[in-house]
């Protein structure tokens, strides 16, 4: 786990080193245990490093293989490293190391691009032949791992975070429109490849792009997710599905394992953490588990220690309650915006952002429960979909977070044009592989919406101070499996209710039954007080100000009422408005 970045130029310059040095400073958070740069001719590139496999210096990366002419920065974790180890060995080929990353090496050398087809993972690299000049980059088939770049004029640059993309002075910081309508209208998600700065684009996820020597490129899609379903697969009763599912479950935690680290997890008390705690006690480690709580706002609990407790319990794990007094909350929201690869909404940043802080001090890598949601169909507009006679419009209305008559009034009439994020979801169901409309959503949200809240979420808030989250529920074959199970088996009873049922052969039935929760932050879901004069201390700076994007009209209605404008998904339009400005400023663009 790490942080990489890199230049390649086409113009006969050599690459700027400097540029690089500072490029992986700043992913300092990202890999703090050591660092790298190797540079030849037109090429450089660097590596931070977060010593979770292989804790030697063998595997010290930027790595290269002069006898193979192959080189590699790479972050992430390869699960199945020690069995393609044991087949590559098989056909010949010799290791140094114990680690993950050499074990890239020799399966492109052995496989080519089509390498990718091998790994268990999540995963963004950036590989580089010398003999050809070529270059491929690749990400993992969910967009767990983050892969930034930004093309221009003769140079092609890439990292894993957008704002290392900014320590180059030539890099496009205005705003891209497609993406400001995406943002406003998806709750801050901005489908790939757009980001919210016309010239940083992000890799998609499951996306390979080759770069040739003469700077031209191709990308090549390895991976899609289908909801078609055999005959078989219709014929099949709900408990064989059931015991499907904690299998591949099984095996997803249990892969998730393998590190020269001990393997913590995030227990917030909710089904789908506790079920991984649970099956990771199961597979014999002797964990450390992490709960996060806030004080009461009204009648709003600001834990779920109750919950948790049981499970830590249960399982006798070594667990943990971190209590965040609410006063912290303000002081650090810059310090989560500043970790924030791109501008992101959800109440809970701040929290995961100081939860992950406090657990790094005790684990350096973690299970969390991310994905279960989207992958198992927990969330609420999904049964309406059932019965949907138009898709498109329908998940709009639950999903957008505004009209696109709203959206003209509160952005300057230079962002004004076509309803880019209805079209979005218009093209994506219209594309093969998912027929009913519920399945439509259900691969709409995994594919997209899950790779650009929940799951970059949880990537920036941890690796701003150095802590590793693995996520088994997105485990590829697990989301195969989960995409082919008919969709009354998911939604029925509240959603998720296949993998709830699988969940009673292992977990407390008080943990299942118990009411939906959310990752509570009460403070930052209501702006009063001081939230409030943060947010209009952002919205009326003078960077702001000369910027423009909101109507300060727009802007003043908000104002006057902000409990009296939340988006159907009961997010805050105003804390929307003031997280893009906050973004914006604290990493000076």
């Amino acid at each position: 786990m790490c942080g990489i970045a890199g230049e390649r130029r086409f113009d006969g310059k050599q690459a700027d080193t400097d540029l690089i040095a500072r490029m992986n400073d700043c992913h300092a958070p990202r890999g703090p245990d050591s660092s790298g740069v190797f540079a030849q001719g037109p090429l450089a590139v660097g590596h931070r490093r977060l010593k979770i496999m292989d804790r030697s210096d063998l595997s010290q990366q930027p790595m290269i293989d002069p006898a193979l002419g192959l080189g590699i920065v790479f972050n992430g974790a390869i699960y199945n490293h020690p069995e393609l180890r044991a087949e590559l060995s098989g056909m010949g080929y010799t290791f140094y190391s114990e680690g993950d990353t050499e074990v890239l090496l020799k399966a492109y050398h052995r496989w080519g691009p089509d390498f990718v087809d091998h790994l268990q993972g999540m995963f963004a690299f950036a590989i580089f032949e010398r003999d050809s000049g070529r270059m491929v980059l690749g990400r993992d088939r969910l967009g767990i791992k983050p892969l930034y770049f930004a093309p221009g004029d003769r140079v092609f640059r890439f990292a894993s975070s957008l704002p290392a993309l900014l320590c180059a002075p030539d890099v496009d910081r205005e705003i891209d429109s497609v993406a400001l309508h995406h943002y406003m209208h998806f709750h801050a998600v901005v489908p790939a490849p757009h980001t919210m700065l016309r010239g940083v684009r992000k890799l998609p996820p499951a996306t390979l792009l080759i770069l040739n020597a003469d700077g031209s490129s191709q990308e090549k899609v390895y991976w899609d997710l289908s909801y078609e379903r055999s005959d078989a697969d219709r014929a099949r009763s709900f408990d064989e599905w059931r015991d499907e599912v904690l299998e591949a479950l099984r095996l997803a935690v249990k892969r998730r394992l393998v590190s020269d680290q001990p393997v913590g997890a995030l227990l917030s008390g909710g089904v789908d953490s506790s079920l991984i705690v649970g099956l990771m006690a199961e597979a014999g480690a002797n964990l450390r588990s992490y709960s996060i709580g806030f004080e009461d706002v009204g009648e709003e609990k600001g834990n779920e220690f109750e919950y948790s407790d049981i499970v830590a319990q249960h399982f006798g794990t070594q667990h943990e309650k971190i209590f965040i007094d609410s006063r912290e909350l303000l002081p650090r929201l810059p310090h989560a915006l500043q970790a924030m690869n791109e501008p992101m909404v959800s109440h809970d940043c701040v929290a995961f952002y100081l939860l992950s802080e406090e657990v790094s001090k005790r684990s350096k890598v973690v299970q969390s429960g991310q994905g279960a949601d989207e992958v198992f169909g927990g969330y609420h507009w999904y049964p309406p979909m059932m019965e949907s006679s138009d898709a498109v419009a329908d998940y709009a209305k639950v999903f957008c977070d505004r009209s696109q008559a709203e959206y003209m009034e509160a952005v300057h009439s230079r962002f004004h044009g076509g309803d880019h994020a209805r079209d979005f979801i218009r093209d994506r169901f219209a594309m093969p592989g998912a027929t009913e409309p519920v399945d439509k959503a259900l691969r709409m949200d995994t594919q997209i919406m899950l790779v650009d809240d929940p799951v970059k979420r949880v990537d920036n808030m941890t690796m701003a101070h150095g802590l590793e989250a693995r996520v088994p529920f997105l485990d590829h074959e697990l989301v195969e499996l989960a995409a082919r199970i008919p969709a009354q088996h998911k939604i029925a009873e509240g959603g998720k209710y296949v993998l709830k049922e699988a969940a009673r052969k292992v977990i407390p039935a008080a943990v299942i039954d118990r009411p939906k929760g959310y990752f509570p932050v009460p403070a930052l879901k209501y702006l009063q007080g001081d939230f409030l004069d943060y947010t209009r201390d952002l919205l009326n700076a003078q960077a702001a100000r000369d910027r423009g994007i909101f109507q300060r009209a727009y802007l003043d209605k908000l104002f006057a009422d902000p409990e009296a404008h939340i988006t159907p998904l009961r997010g805050s339009k105003l804390w929307q408005c003031a997280a893009l400005e906050g973004w914006l400023q604290v990493h000076g663009v």
